[in-house]
């Protein structure tokens, strides 16, 4: 019983694109601890300059089930698809829907943008969106240290967390420094797959040397 309403609740509902009025409908996705609300200038100037990049998973009630912002950036081989945030709401999760909005922005940014590949950023100590975007094809690229450190948190107003590569309602995966994760999934245009390091995990940089 249980899986046939999971398999409903998937078929009812369809990926659109994110529209500027869904700002005033996101707050029981939001008021996730593990995921970021900006300003609204913030989301206008993405949804102006990506709209295609930028998506919401919806109920057949109209309820907001998760969305996805990216956006295309880089130059020459490391021009490439950023997932900035990708989110759904704790009623709707299990149902593989980051999975499904995750796999639209890697289409579009393969098909459409031409991209290398497809990066995020994640704390180094949220070992279970790490494991996801594992499960999705992502690897660590590098370790970006204090890549969180503007959010002002921690001791000497520094975050604890350093990042793997984005903003993430499954909560961040490093150590007690402020660290993050950069993870890439290679797409079609990197044939020789120089998006992906064996040894990403120990290659360490700067946040003053990431774009």
């Amino acid at each position: 019983m249980i899986t046939r309403l999971t398999t409903i609740k998937i078929e009812m509902s369809v990926i659109r694109p994110f529209m500027a009025t869904d700002m005033f409908k996101f707050n029981n996705i939001n008021l996730d601890i593990w995921t970021e609300t900006y300003g609204v200038s913030f989301y206008l100037s993405y949804l102006s300059r990506w709209p295609d990049l930028c998506c919401v998973q919806e109920a057949h009630s109209g309820r907001m089930m998760g969305y996805i912002l990216g956006k295309a950036e880089g130059t020459s081989n490391e021009w490439h698809g950023h997932i900035t945030a990708v989110t759904v709401a704790p009623e709707y999760r299990r149902l593989s829907l980051a999975r499904s909005l995750v796999n639209r922005l890697e289409l579009v940014s393969d098909e459409h943008y031409k991209g290398f590949f497809v990066d995020l950023y994640v704390r180094c100590n949220n070992a279970l969106a790490i494991s996801m975007y594992e499960g999705f094809g992502y690897s660590v690229y590098r370790r970006v240290r204090e890549y969180y450190g503007m959010l002002g948190v921690g001791n000497g107003g520094k975050d604890e967390d350093d990042a793997f590569g984005e903003s993430s309602s499954v909560p961040p995966l490093c150590g007690n420094d402020s660290t993050s994760k950069d993870m890439r999934k290679p797409l079609s245009r990197d044939s020789m797959r120089r998006s992906v390091r064996s040894n990403g995990r120990e290659v360490m940089v700067n946040a003053s040397s990431v774009s």
